[in-house]
């Protein structure tokens, strides 16, 4: 029987398979072979921690599509998926880690027992979960079949969201704002870092009110003074310090949907040198947040960004942000859409951006987002609603 408890109605996932079949007709595809997580998810209701072995979705023009993985987690897709109980194929463990044979052998037989052998098939060559020897081993089962690049295909269907997902975008963003006030509230002086992060967590698990909080795609990130240069460092056993700026890169998340957030905390008496940053960095995020409006390019925000930075001397060459929605680890960003100067995507209502200007400079960091909507009039809207400012706690 189809998902006990899925999280969209069931005109939610025919609309989205809709789409699928739509590109899969312009790319001349006649199935489409779909490994990543997310865009499992989104098109059937998948829900497991199982991305470490292989698994994934067949999309067919003309009947529903068939979730296939490893025997011990169909009873998992049983459970998530919308579809029927015969649209479920499972591979058995001895195919697990095995040098002997390979999962995708398994998948190539389905493929041909349906009539596929022969067709051309979309793959997501690009992605983390989607391996060579996947790729290798489909080619060599599979001779007579023709495989074609289709990365990025569903996440490009995703950039737009529903009525549905903006629900739980929304929920996800009351549980960022949770999580910020709790480091806002806790951090001090001599704090271990170790036992902030338990209250991240805490906080980011436990929730609010119906919201109760999903794991993240991406781990707490908090590094301190110098550490700060760098974006991605986690957390250890040192102790907070006074004199020193921690920015925390964070999300709630609510049924796999995502609302970064970050801010920077500053324990004492800040430098000059960061408060004339802090005042560049508000200015470029309101011009970008007024710039980010449907009409306009991706890169017209990356460009409103950029002019109060240049002014205060401040250069930085990554991009400023990216899409996001449902998402799996290791990363919560949906891999399409760039906000930085040479993105001319078009903004449409209903796109979702982590607005990501962080300030990764010599020997300090400082960030300072928003995770935004596209509206149908004026500027973006800010999910969360926190100030935008460098806190400081004396």
């Amino acid at each position: 029987m189809p998902g006990h408890d899925l999280p969209f109605s069931k005109a939610e996932y025919d609309r989205r398979l809709e789409l699928v079949r739509k590109d899969m007709a312009v790319r001349g595809l006649d199935v489409l072979f779909v490994e990543d997580p997310s865009n499992m998810a989104w098109i059937t209701g998948y829900d497991g921690w199982s991305f470490y072995v292989h698994q994934g979705v067949l999309v067919f023009l003309d009947t529903d599509p068939v979730w296939w993985g490893r025997n011990q987690d169909a009873n998992g897709a049983r459970r998530t998926v919308w579809m029927d109980d015969d649209h479920v194929a499972a591979y058995a463990d001895n195919y697990i880690q095995s040098t002997e044979r390979h999962p995708m052998q398994d998948l190539a037989a389905l493929m041909k027992a349906r009539g596929y052998g022969n067709k051309r098939v979309g793959v997501e060559l690009e992605n983390y979960y989607f391996s060579a020897k996947a790729y290798l081993t489909l080619k060599e089962e599979m001779p007579n079949a023709a495989f074609v690049d289709a990365t990025s295909m569903v996440n490009w269907l995703r950039a737009e969201k529903s009525g549905e997902e903006l629900v739980f975008m929304r929920k996800a963003a009351r549980i960022s704002e949770k999580i910020m006030d709790g480091v806002f509230e806790r951090v001090q002086p001599g704090m271990r870092k170790a036992d902030l992060v338990a209250e991240i967590y805490a906080d980011a698990i436990r929730g609010l009110d119906d919201a109760w909080g999903d794991y993240p795609a991406i781990v707490p990130l908090l590094p301190s003074g110098a550490d700060a240069s760098a974006p991605h460092l986690t957390w250890d056993g040192r102790f907070m310090q006074e004199g020193e700026a921690t920015f925390f890169e964070l999300s709630g998340c609510f049924r796999r949907y995502h609302a970064p957030l970050c801010r920077t905390v500053f324990l004492g008496k800040p430098p000059q040198y960061l408060l004339d940053a802090e005042k560049a960095l508000v200015e470029g995020l309101e011009a970008g947040l007024e710039t980010a409006r449907a009409g306009n390019m991706a890169g017209d925000i990356a460009r409103a960004l950029a002019k109060p930075l240049e002014a205060a001397g401040i250069e930085r060459g990554a991009r400023a942000g990216y899409p996001i929605g449902i998402s799996y680890p290791p990363d919560w960003g949906e891999r399409t859409i760039s906000i930085r100067v040479e993105d001319k995507t078009v903004l449409k209502p209903g796109m979702t951006f982590h607005f990501m200007p962080g300030l990764w400079m010599d020997g300090w960091g400082l960030e300072i987002t928003e995770s935004i909507l596209i509206s149908e009039n004026g500027p973006a809207e800010c999910l969360c609603n926190r100030p935008r400012e460098l806190f400081v706690k004396p």
